[in-house]
């Protein structure tokens, strides 16, 4: 891959165009240092749409691909973009390192602990890079709350909460677009819960606790526990919606309707996440992180799909010992302003771009600079493979009978010596964002 200077365009291919892929795709079309080359995807509409896009965007004509394997063999491209099932998502990263791309891979979890070690070999004998695109990492809230993590406001942290809580249950049984079992309509994600019990997104929240603690800097998750409820969610869903007739009526379910991991880190800490899709709720990511000195909590999450008012509002409350009045939570405003990241600064006053509240244009943009200076991008491959790895962990316990399970090191002891390094590259915010 022929190194980028900050003056030239960023040449990138996607693969896997539909859905997420699609969303991508567009945040990239606005930013004016990136040329797409090519998409790839196996669905030709797919392929059509993102065609006509690139092209309305007043670029080049890229070049369609149905095989992902050819596609990263062109010797014209920095990056690849991956957002392809989760099935397919790390072997496809692996092929791109190989073929020395720059990969920016979308979040989901991992199939194997194999294929996160695979991953992980990879980037090191090829000296590619890969960054997960964790977008949740770069909330306005949890990134002020790194820096006052950081200061030591917390004190010393004991423990986090975090997961994934999101009422999924007519996606995962009744599939959408990127349906790839034509004859029951089901997407990826509802054949993985039917196959599959453990926590199956467990990045949204881990990604941004992970972080506070210096996992794989300074600090290193050494075991996990998961148990999983009955599942119960799903079917009482497609009793009361589907017809006897429709094939997703009787799926026998694999995943707990609530599935709770608890990891325990080498300082100490320990972090409880959920996954909790198959029953009604809000939307919530559920994040707290406690301290010796206080603790701050998520206490609301909405987010507006809609073309007439898109948005996303979230709400935060802290108690600090000898700060806060009584023993009473108060409201975070006052101490998201007064420690909000430089980077937050100057994109609300540049205003913010589309895409769950600007989060996505701000995690593309930090793999676009990665790949335009040739740099170790802020989410890499160990924290990829940490992250995603909590899949197959979770369900090896559970299998188990919530048996603990040893957490892999993919640093193999770097972990001790790396330097904790997290945010937007460089000062010259204005260009970056």
């Amino acid at each position: 891959m022929a190194k980028n200077t900050d003056n030239q365009k960023v040449r990138l291919g996607f693969t896997g165009v539909g859905g997420r892929g699609a969303h991508l795709l567009e945040r990239c079309l606005d930013m004016n240092d990136v040329d797409v080359l090519t998409v790839c995807d196996i669905q030709e509409r797919h392929c059509q749409r993102a065609w006509k896009e690139v092209v309305e965007s007043g670029r080049p004509e890229p070049k369609i691909y149905e095989d992902h394997g050819q596609m990263v063999k062109r010797d014209d491209l920095d990056g690849v973009v991956i957002a392809t099932p989760w099935e397919s998502h790390i072997s496809m990263a692996i092929t791109a390192m190989e073929a020395d791309k720059f990969v920016g891979l979308e979040v989901g979890p991992a199939n194997s602990v194999e294929e996160c070690w695979e991953l992980v070999r990879t980037a090191e004998e090829t000296g590619s890079h890969c960054m997960l695109l964790e977008n949740c990492c770069y909330y306005r809230d949890c990134m002020a709350v790194l820096n006052m993590v950081r200061q030591g406001i917390f004190g010393e942290l004991v423990h986090c909460r975090c997961g994934y809580g999101h009422d999924l249950r007519e996606p995962i049984i009744t599939g959408s677009e990127t349906a790839l079992n034509q004859k029951d309509g089901r997407n990826y994600r509802g054949l993985h819960n039917e196959k599959r019990n453990g926590d199956l997104y467990p990045t949204h929240g881990i990604g941004p606790m992970a972080k506070c603690l210096n996992v794989n800097s300074g600090n290193r998750f050494v075991s996990l526990t998961s148990t999983a409820s009955k599942s119960r969610g799903l079917d009482d869903w497609a009793e009361n919606n589907l017809e006897p007739n429709h094939p997703s009526y009787n799926v026998d379910w694999s995943i707990g309707d609530i599935v709770t991991t608890v990891l325990k880190c080498a300082n100490g800490e320990t972090v409880i996440v959920n996954h909790d899709v198959s029953l009604p709720r809000p939307y919530s990511n559920m994040y707290h992180v406690q301290g010796t000195n206080g603790i701050w909590k998520r206490t609301f999450e909405s987010i507006d799909h809609s073309e007439e008012n898109p948005g996303l509002t979230l709400e935060s409350s802290i108690y600090l010992e000898k700060k806060s009045s009584g023993h009473e939570w108060e409201s975070f405003d006052t101490y998201q302003t007064n420690h909000d990241n430089p980077v937050w600064e100057e994109y609300l006053e540049m205003g913010r771009k589309a895409g769950h509240g600007g989060i996505d244009h701000l995690v593309l943009r930090d793999y676009v600079m990665s790949v335009k200076r040739g740099e170790h991008p802020p989410i890499d491959v160990y924290d990829a493979a940490t992250w995603m790895v909590i899949s197959p962990l979770s369900e090896r316990s559970i299998a188990l009978g919530n048996e603990p399970v040893a957490f892999p090191d993919f640093t193999n002891g770097a972990w001790m010596n790396n330097d904790p390094k997290f945010g937007l590259l460089g000062d010259d915010l204005p260009e970056h964002l």
